[in-house]
Formats: structure tokens, C-alpha cells, sequence
């Protein structure tokens, strides 16, 4: 049987590669420092737990609705007008199987085959590869530390086509952890709506920012779909629950793809997300919320004295994307040999688009600072051997 013609434009993650031969040499005895990992490393919060614990006591575990429990869409909407001052009608927010669902869900009821979208790149791999798999075309925005790795509505505005319909940006983003500031997000949604076109933004590690506050694109405008997820700042990834905001003659249509694609999010997951906005929960995730700020604090200098250029500081998220050409012309083949040589794992450029990949690295501080000590000691040690 064939295979899609499809398939042959979505691509695995590479980085996936250098785990397994991380795995392979823990497997052997080698202690590796794991930066390549964009997973918090902390336990889930224990009022989460608890409140898992609690539900399954009952033993009642069903079936919710697709767009999710009415009780946790009220729990988002209230916690969008404690975050942000914002009166989000639960109607709006549909609950998911994680922020890769709700992209899936999005995505789903926009994208026509053929239609073209811009993307930003360096970015997230899966947000061009969702769009392939509904046969539509993802277009490249090349971005740079002189723009904050993010796009610009002059750039947007050269770039948009006939063909084009949408525009994807994450704010903070993955692998550089930039922000868009308000102005910029504006300039954006202005120019998008005036074009017809349709304004997703990745908002999943919003909570996990330093020294700013990340406003929502939901301030701008109704007509914006935003993704968030428990995964980021709320530390529930292996729980996948995620969630929608979108505008509301839009929601139907979600619906029903969601009933078809996954009848409805882990019941579970959801109960125990009730307890995620509570103030004992958010006093522990404020604390991470610091504790990530001094990892980045950490890790930043580091880098710079091992010879990676870091030209845009991260302001979110947990990552730091280095510029690696200084060090080496190839930065897979660098990644591989700082695994082997000093057993400190992280993810090449290649996994993030065509924009100079050999030349940049992704480092995750989600492992302890300690942890992040150690690794820059064994590189340092490595690099200075070579």
C-alpha cells in the first residue's frame, strides 16, 4: 500500500535522533545533562494532584463534552480577567487535547487546500507540518535577532499572495523565547484583518516571561485565534490538555471537528486543571515562574563565555537560541559531538526551518541550575580539548 504523497513534506524531529543516542549512552552509564528538552522539569503542582486524586476517588471517569467541561471553560474565562483585565465569554473557549489539538482544531476549520500561510522561521516544526497535512502550503517568513525573531507587518505585507490566507505567530516563541510587544501584535492583527486573512498566535508560554508581562492578542481583537495550554507555565505536559479561544461563529465548526477527531479531552486532565487557577496552585507556579528566570540567568552568560552568540536575549519560555557558527559550520554535527564527547545534549537548528539552521542551537533550561553548571563546565571542557 502507499504511503501519502504528503508525508514526504513532513518531516520527524531531528532532534529526535540525538535523544535516542543520549538514552543510548545513559543506557551505557554515561551521565548526560539533558538541555534539549522543552518540558518543565518540575512535578505536577500537588493541588493538581489532589484534585485528580479526588475525582477518580468517584470513580465516574466519562465522557465531558467536546468543547470541554462548562466548569473549566468558566475557570479560563475567569482567569483571563484576573491575568488580563479581559471579559472572555466561556462560549468562545474550547478545551483540547493539548495546544497541539487546538492548533489541529483551528488550523482545521481555516485551511483550504492550496491556501498558503505565513509562518515564521525559525518556528515551532509541528505549525507548518499541520498545515502540509491539511494540504495547505506553508510560506516562510525568515526572521532575525535584529527583529526580535518575530515578524514585522512589513514583512508580513510583502509577503502576503493571492493565495495567501493566515498568519501564525507564537508570542513567546519556540526555540528563541521572544516576545511581541503590543504595538507589534496590533500592527499584525490590523494588517491581517484589513487582507481578509486570519491571525492565529501561539500564546503557550504565556505565564513564563521575565522582567515583562505578555499581553494577549485577545486585547486587540475578537477575531483572533489563540492557543494556550496547562502544558507551559501550569507544568501538566503529560497530562495533554490544552485550550482555544476563537471567535464565536467559529466555535460550531470546532465542535465538530473536535467530536470527530477525538470526541472529547482527557475527562481526567480537565478535573484536575480545575484546581491549575487556584491561588495555592499560582503561588507555586510564580515560584517556578523564578526559579526558570534564574536557570535563564544562568545559562545566558554561560553560553556567551563558551563562544555562542546570543544577539536576542529571550524574554519567555525556557529557551535560549544560540548562534553556534562560530564554533562550528554545521551545528547537527556539533550537537552530536558535545553529546559524545561532553554528554550535554541540545537541539540543533534543524528541527526550526531553513533560516541559516546550521548556524544556530536550541538550549532548554529546564533542568536545575546545578544541572546547567554542570553542563556548561563539561562543554567548556570539551570545546577547549578540540
Amino acid at each position: 500500500m502507499n504511503i501519502a504523497a504528503r508525508m514526504a513534506q513532513i518531516a520527524p524531529f531531528h532532534v529526535m535522533e540525538l535523544m535516542a543516542r543520549a538514552q543510548a549512552l545513559e543506557a551505557e552509564g554515561r551521565s548526560i545533562v539533558h538541555l534539549e528538552v522543552g518540558e518543565p522539569d518540575f512535578a505536577t503542582a500537588d493541588p493538581i494532584l489532589e484534585a485528580a486524586r479526588r475525582f477518580l476517588g468517584g470513580g465516574h471517569v466519562h465522557y465531558t463534552a467536546a468543547l470541554g467541561l462548562h466548569q473549566l471553560r468558566e475557570a479560563i474565562s475567569g482567569f483571563y480577567h484576573t491575568r488580563y483585565g479581559l471579559d472572555i465569554s466561556p462560549a468562545r473557549i474550547v478545551v483540547t487535547a493539548g495546544a497541539s489539538g487546538a492548533l489541529l482544531l483551528a488550523l482545521g476549520v481555516l485551511v483550504n487546500p492550496g491556501d498558503e500561510w505565513l509562518l515564521p522561521d525559525p518556528g515551532y516544526p509541528c505549525n507548518r507540518h499541520i498545515v502540509r497535512l491539511l494540504e495547505g502550503k506553508p510560506v516562510s517568513l525568515a526572521v532575525g535577532a535584529g527583529a526580535n525573531y518575530q515578524p514585522t507587518a512589513r514583512q508580513v505585507e510583502l509577503a502576503w499572495a493571492e493565495r495567501t490566507r493566515g498568519l501564525l505567530v507564537a508570542s513567546p516563541a519556540n526555540p528563541t523565547g521572544t516576545v511581541l510587544d503590543p504595538d507589534s501584535m496590533t500592527a499584525l492583527a490590523t494588517l491581517v484583518a484589513a487582507r481578509g486573512g486570519a491571525l492565529l498566535v501561539d500564546e503557550i508560554y504565556h505565564g513564563l516571561t521575565y522582567g515583562i508581562d505578555a499581553g494577549t492578542a485577545l486585547a486587540i481583537s475578537d477575531e483572533v485565534f489563540v492557543i494556550n495550554s496547562f502544558s507551559k507555565y501550569f507544568g501538566m505536559t503529560g497530562w495533554r490538555l490544552g485550550w482555544l479561544v476563537a471567535p464565536q461563529r467559529h466555535v460550531r465548526e470546532i465542535e465538530k471537528l473536535a467530536q470527530n477527531l477525538y470526541i472529547a479531552p482527557s475527562t481526567v486532565a480537565q478535573h484536575a486543571a480545575l484546581a491549575a487557577f487556584q491561588a495555592d496552585s499560582l503561588t507555586i507556579l510564580e515560584g517556578r515562574r523564578h526559579e526558570f528566570s534564574l536557570r535563564r540567568d544562568a545559562l545566558l552568560p554561560g553560553l556567551r563565555e563558551l563562544g555562542f552568540k546570543i544577539a536576542a536575549e529571550p524574554q519567555g519560555a525556557f529557551y535560549v537560541y544560540a548562534d553556534s557558527s562560530g564554533l562550528a559550520a554545521d551545528s547537527f554535527s556539533l550537537a552530536g559531538q558535545i553529546l559524545n564527547g561532553a554528554g550535554v545534549a541540545a537541539t540543533p537548528g534543524l528541527d526550526f526551518g531553513s533560516n541559516a539552521p546550521q548556524d544556530h542551537m536550541r538550549f532548554a533550561y529546564t533542568v536545575g541550575r546545578d544541572r546547567i553548571e554542570e553542563g556548561l563546565g563539561r562543554m567548556a571542557a570539551f570545546l577547549n580539548s578540540r
